[in-house]
């Protein structure tokens, strides 16, 4: 046996992806993502409510050009990936096919167009319940399309994060009792919504797995197509018209949305670590949790009364997370044996 392959078998492989050795991601940086996504969102929410919640002049009117906010937020977006990637890594090489960037950008887009438009025919909590099943379709259409491999308990605490999420932040209502409600065209745009949520991991898995892409080549060029796509639909439906008026009058709402899309920018960035680092599932379980530890630090700060219902979700919650950190990894390969 030569002294490379002695050298093999005394230290254990790194994680291999495609034939090509990977660092091992550590649970620090695990952190950091999540932390970087919490706050940074937090900060958003905020800054979003203001600028759609406020109303503007003496007319009081009210800002309804959601497609120029997130044609903003993608400029920012793109603009801050481009100047993060030239001061930290500098160029890299990707050789990732545009026509990846573009189908993964029409899911992400459609996806969150699907689940903003679905609130014209369900409720906000219904929405958010809908939403916080993410990690499922994430998880079951990467097995059947991108041939991902989970450890079988992985489904087990998955699924008892999200049935935790769910229990925690659904809102009671009298109008559900009524049971004059029915499954549809809401329930069909959540659905659509959270099938494009799944194909976005597939196509982000293929890219991680065939072309090992990049945090910055991935952020930059998803703006790119998104500002592509929202630009053609800012044209189409005359948005872009009525949105430059707004601005005209109140100019202020620019510096508004510039803020918000800093925020958005940062929490973007930590977002597209966690994807090309732990992977597409892990990002939809931080994105899908951070809703729920907003709300429980606001039970906790404002001293709000809790439901069993919500100590059942709560419980599931950390007991799911806890798992999932200790248990829930996937297998490496195994060290080749010697001969």
């Amino acid at each position: 046996m030569s002294v490379s392959q002695e050298k093999l078998v005394e230290n254990p492989m790194p994680k291999v992806e495609m034939g090509k050795p990977v660092a091992e991601p550590s649970n620090k940086k695990l952190l950091v993502c999540f932390f970087g996504v919490f706050f940074s969102f937090l900060v958003y929410g905020f800054l979003q409510e203001n600028i759609t919640k406020s109303t503007y002049g003496e007319a009081k009117e009210r800002f309804v050009y959601t497609l120029a906010l997130v044609f903003v937020q993608c400029i920012v977006n793109a603009l801050f990936a481009k100047t993060a990637q030239a001061v930290t890594t500098g160029k890299v090489e990707d050789t990732t096919p545009h026509s990846w960037y573009a189908a993964m950008t029409v899911c992400y887009v459609g996806a969150m167009l699907a689940s903003n438009h679905s609130l014209q025919f369900v409720s906000y909590p219904t929405q958010v319940v809908g939403k916080s099943v993410k990690p499922i379709p994430v998880m079951l259409l990467g097995v059947l399309l991108a041939r991902k491999r989970y450890p079988l308990q992985k489904y087990l605490f998955v699924a008892m994060i999200v049935a935790g999420v769910a229990l925690f932040i659904y809102k009671d209502s009298k109008a559900a009792a009524a049971g004059d409600h029915v499954f549809g065209m809401g329930e069909m745009l959540l659905l659509l919504s959270l099938t494009l949520d799944g194909l976005t991991g597939v196509v982000q898995e293929h890219m991680r797995a065939e072309h090992r892409t990049s945090m910055y080549p991935m952020m930059i060029n998803a703006n790119v197509w998104s500002i592509f796509y929202l630009g053609i639909a800012l044209l189409l439906t005359g948005e872009g018209v009525a949105f430059t008026a707004f601005a005209m009058r109140y100019p202020h709402v620019l510096l508004q949305m510039v803020a918000f899309s800093c925020c958005s920018a940062v929490g973007q960035n930590f977002i597209f670590m966690t994807v090309t680092t732990f992977g597409p599932l892990m990002c939809s379980i931080i994105t899908t949790t951070r809703k729920f530890f907003t709300i429980l630090g606001s039970v906790i700060i404002f001293q709000h009364p809790m439901l069993a219902r919500q100590w059942l979700g709560t419980g599931l919650v950390f007991a799911g997370l806890g798992m999932d950190s200790v248990y829930g990894k996937e297998k490496k390969p195994p060290a080749p044996k010697s001969t």
